[in-house]
């Protein structure tokens, strides 16, 4: 069992998101320690990149203030293995194909074994190219974590099927960011992933309220929550790790 399928084994999980750099690599790391300590039991740090396509508007501009102060691969590896020494809860980067592939697979696969990284969500990774990647993240023991938007059944339960560390499901159509309601049939979802995975299944996109969370903590084995958390620091910049904590822990008690 991997170390990110450890964090599923205490009940529902709580899974949060920063922008690696935003405001600085000293303070993702001061808010992932704060989400910690409220409560989170996975946190994904997010690799700024200048054309983020998955994103939005939140943590577009959270990727760019994070680009603009100076943030790169190289000081985020940095930050998680500083973190190594502080917390054994996962740690994910979510980044594009694209950084990755500049660095090169084998070279950055082998730097995040070496910082303790544990997993990594690439949203514009096409399924049917994640062989040469996939393999050289496996060699170095980084969970590849799949996405499944809404889609057909058959499409589903074929990426279910290889998933490593946790699944990530894709709540609602479009770009991230916080929505006042989730209309995606997400028990089809789940079921069909559920009959072939092998591994926990969490959905992210668009929550942000406790009780969207509770919700999704219902049938889901854990929630994924972003945008909120970088708003946060958007409005409270190096001051806002204590309304992380608040909101993390809030969010945590209700899944």
């Amino acid at each position: 069992m991997s170390n990110i399928q450890s964090a599923f084994q205490q009940g529902k999980a709580f899974i949060g998101f920063v922008t690696g750099g935003d405001p600085s690599i000293e303070k993702t790391g001061e808010f992932i320690l704060e989400m910690v300590r409220a409560g989170a039991d996975l946190v994904e740090i997010g690799i700024p990149f200048s054309d983020p396509i998955a994103e939005g508007p939140v943590i577009q501009r959270a990727n760019i203030r994070a680009l603009n102060g100076g943030a790169t691969v190289d000081k985020l590896l940095g930050l998680v293995e500083s973190l190594r020494h502080k917390t054994q809860v996962p740690l994910v980067f979510l980044t594009y194909l694209n950084p990755v592939f500049h660095y090169g697979y084998e070279a950055f696969f082998k730097k995040c074994q070496k910082a303790g990284l544990d997993g990594i969500i690439i949203p514009d990774l096409p399924f049917e190219e994640q062989g040469e990647l996939r393999s050289s993240a496996a060699s170095h023991e980084v969970d590849l974590i799949s996405l499944i938007a809404p889609t057909s059944e058959q499409r589903i339960r074929e990426i279910a099927g290889v998933a490593t560390g946790f699944l990530y499901v894709v709540s609602s159509l479009g770009v991230t960011g916080m929505r006042a309601k989730i209309e995606t049939d997400l028990p089809a979802m789940i079921a069909a992933a559920r009959s072939t995975a092998r591994v926990p299944v969490a959905v992210g996109f668009g929550i942000n309220t406790p009780a969207q969370a509770a919700g999704i903590g219902k049938i889901a084995d854990g929630v994924i929550v972003g945008s909120a958390i970088v708003k946060l620091i958007e409005e409270h910049q190096g001051d806002a790790g204590s309304y992380v904590y608040e909101y993390v822990r809030a969010m945590k008690g209700a899944v």
